[in-house]
């Protein structure tokens, strides 16, 4: 089969998978469009159609990993847009503790936005983050301390 006849054939059903996968019709054009690359690239040779299936299936799913993988490590959002969804309290300080907590690893940076902008007490974080209570405690005193190395506080 040449890659229109894959194209055609499988598309749709490629197309099922990463939307469900990825939840963004976006990224799933995306991981639609590099799985097919990627059957240009290799031109593998299939004993027959259910193994092409299996493996644009299996090249498609790895794709969609990627993508997300990708996505959770690359997470980004403007600022402006953010301090629109921060309680007014949080608003009316400056974008700038807001740059420095974003810039934080996630782990710390979730501590942070769960304490402080949601409200949540330790015990609750360590049961959406499923981690021990000291943990939590532990992530976020490192996160404050960071903060305040930033804004050049002592303690």
């Amino acid at each position: 089969m040449d890659a229109e006849q894959i194209v055609g054939h499988y598309g749709d059903m490629l197309f099922r998978i990463c939307m469900i996968s990825l939840a963004n019709r976006q990224d799933a054009e995306d991981a639609l469009q590099e799985t097919f690359l990627k059957v240009l690239k290799k031109n593998p040779d299939f004993t027959d159609r259910e193994h092409e299936k299996a493996w644009l299936i299996r090249v498609a799913v790895n794709v969609c990993k990627d993508i997300r993988r990708f996505n959770f490590r690359n997470a980004h959002a403007d600022i402006e847009e953010l301090s629109e969804y921060l309680p007014d309290v949080a608003r009316d300080e400056s974008c700038g503790l807001l740059e420095e907590v974003l810039k934080m690893k996630p782990k710390y940076r979730e501590m942070v936005i769960l304490h402080y902008v949601e409200g949540y007490k330790l015990h609750e974080i360590a049961g959406i983050c499923r981690i021990s209570v000291g943990a939590a405690k532990k992530r976020l005193q490192y996160a404050r301390d960071s903060l305040r190395i930033i804004s050049g506080e002592r303690s």
